[in-house]
């Protein structure tokens, strides 16, 4: 190897040891330095080392000096803190879109962003009810092609399906394929789902991404009219329920105190609510999309949050909850 390329390596290797194995309450003497890259078939002379380190904070690694004995060299500041990667590796083992094998595979590429001592505060596992047992590449592949054609502004299409009651994917519509505007991704309550614009229908509709198949990104450009620019995801996070789509309307609720803390984790802290009953109970207005999703959250909170306005919602929970009392009759 030549000398030159020699030393462009030798430098690249002193930045990786550094990353690998220090940190702010660990460092690496100048021996140790040398010792770690014998181990990988470079011969340093010492003071070159000393010359890589300034040359590595020249060039803005924040590589500080440990009040040890001898003195030890550290790089203390990273690009993520373990606090923010925690948080990352949560997200990953959280996600029930991901298998157990795709999971583990994310989180061991999230810990090489730390030293190998932070590394052991990140041993942490997160189980997750319903994961799939395997993780097909088509999955990621699919996310990919949904990014692409929302960046460059292109149609889709693909066949959509749902399972029958032997379990088998039955494509809906017929297998006729389904012809959409992206306009965005939607990650809730454990699945990821595209917001698209339908050209059949012209309306904005949500699709589970991991029941699409046989996508494909279409010459077509993407549609531009209102529905699509005033789509606001935010407010419709708000007032759907798993992406279940429905009616708008704006419902007046009234909720007993004792509950009020499932209303605000629902809606949000800043959800319109009036205190009544001197305090055992509140008047909140929300936003919402009537389906029976939104049925069966209203369910779980039994007699504890009562539907006051509009009529036709409340005649229509009304309704759905007959229905379900005279099938068990």
């Amino acid at each position: 190897m030549p000398a030159k390329n020699h030393q462009k390596l030798k430098l690249l290797h002193v930045m990786d040891i550094l990353t690998a194995e220090t940190d702010p309450d660990h460092g690496l003497t100048t021996p140790e330095i040398i010792e770690r890259l014998q181990e990988r078939g470079i011969s340093p002379e010492r003071k070159s080392i000393y010359a890589d380190i300034d040359a590595l904070i020249e060039f803005g690694l924040d590589i500080r000096k440990l009040p040890t004995q001898p003195v030890s060299y550290a790089l203390a500041e990273r690009n993520f803190e373990i606090s923010q990667l925690t948080l990352l590796i949560d997200a990953v083992q959280s996600s029930r879109f991901l298998s157990d094998g795709s999971s583990r595979a994310l989180v061991k590429s999230i810990k090489q962003m730390a030293s190998k001592y932070e590394q052991k505060l990140l041993n942490k596992q997160v189980h997750v009810h319903g994961r799939p047992k395997t993780q097909t590449q088509s999955d990621f592949v699919t996310v990919d092609k949904l990014q692409e054609a929302i960046a460059r502004k292109r149609k889709v299409s693909f066949h959509y399906f749902k399972y029958n009651a032997s379990k088998k994917r039955v494509a809906r519509k017929g297998g006729a394929t389904h012809v959409v505007t992206p306009i965005n991704l939607t990650y809730s309550d454990g699945n990821y789902y595209l917001v698209a614009y339908s050209d059949a229908d012209e309306q904005i509709r949500n699709y589970r991404v991991d029941r699409m198949d046989r996508i494909s990104l279409c010459e077509e450009a993407a549609e531009r009219n209102e529905a699509i620019h005033s789509y606001n995801p935010d407010e419709v996070g708000k007032c759907a329920f798993s992406m279940y789509d429905g009616k708008r309307v704006i419902a007046t609720l009234c909720v007993e105190a004792d509950v009020m803390n499932v209303v605000v984790d629902r809606f949000g802290a800043d959800v319109l609510s009036v205190p009544i009953n001197n305090g055992a109970a509140a008047r909140v207005t929300v936003a919402v999309k009537e389906s029976p999703v939104f049925y069966g959250w209203l369910a779980t909170l039994g007699t504890k949050v009562t539907i006051e306005n509009p009529v036709s919602l409340r005649a229509s929970y009304a309704e759905w909850l007959k229905g379900i009392v005279e099938l068990y009759s």
